[in-house]
């Protein structure tokens, strides 16, 4: 455990801000994000997969999330260079050159490259086994491995628990027409949008329908939109519930967008700040990520929000006001919007959270036991339904108070936005944010001077 304002003396970062002052004008200060995770990972994988060399630009490189990514397909024969954001792709040509002995993938606590690469065993003639550390082995992935047994995959658990480390074979000889699978409810939409991405190289391509609840159905038509823009045939009915893609892919060059869900963190910090008015810029309107709505989110709790160029920004109300919020679309800015919450005038309930779950930890249990420090109550499974919970704020003790973050970045990013509000506060392990964001304390620190040079 150590303070911030000592742990990153080297960066340097301070955590707390002046308090408002609101008879002078707000200080607007601009961030953006790095390349989005999700974007990266899925056209890493597509690149890797093409015949040719694909350009990748604006990607997240730095993030431990995405080397993962880059040092796995590396192991399945693509060739890779990275020079800055620009990542230069040499693909396979559409099968994996994985030999009889097989390939093991040690992807830390990566959860959308562990989905993805395991349904890309569909695209290998050797099996693949997806491994990771100790919360990896605990994220469950049967739903997954249940549906490619479907197409003829053969898994095999290696710790017994329907979790990583699991060894994948893929199916022997060769399928007639497109393969149809069937896909109940899911914990995760990734599984989805594995399958998708590994159809635009099978045989005949895949057909899927989607039955019962579909799970952040917002990630998606995100996968669908950026295939869609790289050349690949898709057809997808309005609702989600039947989509086809049809086999072609070559290489492509293509641009990714900054993080929407990186910039959740900023837009919630100009949310708690009168003293500063937060751009976030270079994410396109209209964009193909979810994240992209939480501004609207926090409207809804009376900051005003407004566009400029190519930036949105967020401006915090005189009082914050509880509100109902769904974030179905944008689930991973639940946490964020937790400690926002935390700070309102009146309880805040918040609707499609259930994925928060199996996340690099609980985030639902782990924003419970966090924001009770600060006198906030967060009722789980509010009204007995498991996709909503509620948040209460309630008088702060007050002190010195120290947030664990579970090893997960936006646990630890959320919790540093309490300190915008009040003094005192430690955060645990702070550099796991390395995952999705390794520059965000350089950011931060921008955020803290920002306002002090407006009253030097």
């Amino acid at each position: 455990m150590s303070e911030l304002t000592r742990a990153f003396d080297e960066l340097p970062v301070r955590l707390t801000l002046p308090e408002a002052a609101r008879s002078e004008p707000a200080r607007a200060v601009r961030f953006r994000p790095p390349g989005s995770k999700s974007l990266t990972n899925r056209a890493l994988l597509l690149a890797a997969l093409a015949d040719g060399e694909s350009v990748l630009r604006g990607a997240l490189t730095q993030a431990d999330d995405a080397q993962r990514m880059i040092m796995a397909v590396t192991q399945l024969g693509a060739a890779v260079d990275v020079d800055g954001g620009t990542v230069r792709v040499r693909g396979v040509g559409g099968r994996w050159k994985v030999g009889d002995a097989g390939v093991t993938l040690d992807l830390n606590n990566a959860g959308t490259a562990t989905r993805f690469l395991a349904a890309s065993v569909l695209a290998s003639k050797g099996a693949i086994t997806v491994t990771g550390n100790e919360r990896m082995r605990q994220r469950p992935i049967g739903e997954l491995v249940a549906i490619l047994g479907q197409l003829g995959v053969r898994a095999n658990f290696l710790g017994g628990n329907g979790c990583p480390p699991v060894r994948l074979t893929p199916p022997s000889g060769t399928t007639e027409g497109r393969p149809h699978v069937s896909i109940p409810t899911t914990q995760s939409s990734q599984f989805i949008s594995a399958l998708l991405l590994v159809g635009s190289v099978m045989e005949h391509g895949i057909q899927i329908e989607l039955v019962g609840e579909i799970t952040s159905a917002s990630y998606i038509r995100m996968t669908i939109r950026q295939m869609r823009s790289l050349g690949i045939s898709i057809e997808a009915s309005g609702d989600l519930r039947t989509i086809s893609v049809s086999p072609g892919l070559s290489a492509f060059e293509t641009d990714i967008e900054p993080d929407a869900s990186g910039a959740c963190f900023w837009w919630a910090a100009g949310a708690l700040r009168s003293d500063l008015r937060v751009f976030v810029g270079g994410i396109p309107a209209p964009s193909v990520q979810g994240d992209t709505g939480f501004p609207a989110a926090l409207g809804r709790m009376g900051c005003s929000v407004m566009r400029q160029g190519d930036g949105v920004a967020v401006v915090a109300p005189d009082v914050l006001r509880g509100a109902e919020i769904d974030l179905k679309d944008m689930p991973d800015a639940g946490p964020a919007l937790a400690v926002v919450a935390a700070f309102a005038d009146g309880p805040t309930v918040i609707r499609g959270v259930r994925t928060l779950r199996v996340k690099e930890t609980d985030r639902i249990a782990a924003v419970r036991s966090e924001l009770a420090k600060i006198g906030g109550v967060v009722e789980e499974d509010f009204g007995g339904d498991p996709d909503v919970m509620r948040v209460v704020p309630d008088a702060d003790p007050g002190g010195p108070v120290s947030f664990a973050t579970y090893d997960d970045h936006r646990m630890a990013m959320s919790l540093a936005l309490v300190s915008l509000r009040r003094a005192g506060v430690t955060i645990e392990d702070p550099t796991c944010v390395g995952k999705t964001y390794p520059t965000f304390w350089a950011e931060w620190a921008r955020l803290v001077s920002a306002r002090s040079e407006s009253r030097s």
